[in-house]
This record gives structure tokens, sequence and C-alpha cells, in this order.
């Protein structure tokens, strides 16, 4: 019982400051606040899966927010936050990855097998009218 309630008090403690944690945070502008926002939402967290920096607890992406927040007041666009992120963690931290050699399957394999399915579906369509032709004369 006391292991429960101490475990419960330490729960609402860590909740409570991780929340105190984020509203610390003083934008020098509207426009910057909105860059965070914008960032962490679309970065994921290294940690996770599939929750992006906004969404997740874990030490990492307190340290990222903490990371952006400061690289944001110090100037530096979203390109170069993006591409430091990229650098540090590769290109898992991105929820749209770009668009090159390494991820042409990613992009466009599922467009790739539709149209050899369809070219194999009319192909398999035209062999069996064929056979029905010729069995038929």
């Amino acid at each position: 019982m006391r292991f429960s309630l101490f475990f419960c008090l330490i729960t609402l403690f860590s909740s409570a400051a991780f929340s105190e944690a984020e509203s610390v945070l003083k934008f020098s502008s509207s426009l910057h606040e909105t860059r965070y926002n914008s960032l962490i939402e679309e970065l994921r967290c290294p940690k996770c899966q599939n929750q992006n920096l906004a969404d997740s607890n874990a030490g990492i992406a307190i340290d990222l927010r903490n990371q952006i927040y400061s690289m944001i007041e110090q100037g530096l666009s979203d390109k170069e936050i993006v591409d430091y992120m990229v650098a540090r963690y590769g290109e898992f931290v991105l929820y749209k990855p770009s668009n090159n050699a390494g991820t042409f399957f990613l992009w466009y394999g599922p467009l790739i097998l539709l149209v050899l399915g369809l070219i194999a579906f009319v192909l398999i369509i035209r062999s069996n009218r064929r056979s029905l032709r010729s069995d038929s004369k």
C-alpha cells in the first residue's frame, strides 16, 4: 500500500515537473513559438515509436525540444534545424523522408507494383481470350 502511494506521488510530481518545464519556454516572438510548435510536430522522437517530439515525454525528446527552442532563439532557419537533426539522428527523425535515391522505392514502390500488377492482369486477360478463341474455332 505504501509503495503504490509512493509510486502515485512520484508519477504525479514527475508529470507536473514535465509540464512545468514546457511552460517555462519564453519566446521572443509569436513567430518563433509557431515555428517551434511546427518543428516539434514534424520531427519524430528518436527513442519512441511513432511519436513526434511534441507528444513524447522521453528524456531525449525533452532535450531535443529544448535544443530546438535554443536554435530558434539563436536565429537558425527551420531548414538548418532540420538538417542538424537529420545529421545527428538520421532521416528516421523525419516523418516525411526526403525524395532521393535511398527512398526511391519508399515513394514510388507501391505505384510501380500497381503498374506491374495491371500489366500482368491485362496480359493474362489477353492470353485467356486468345486461348478461348482458338478453342472455339
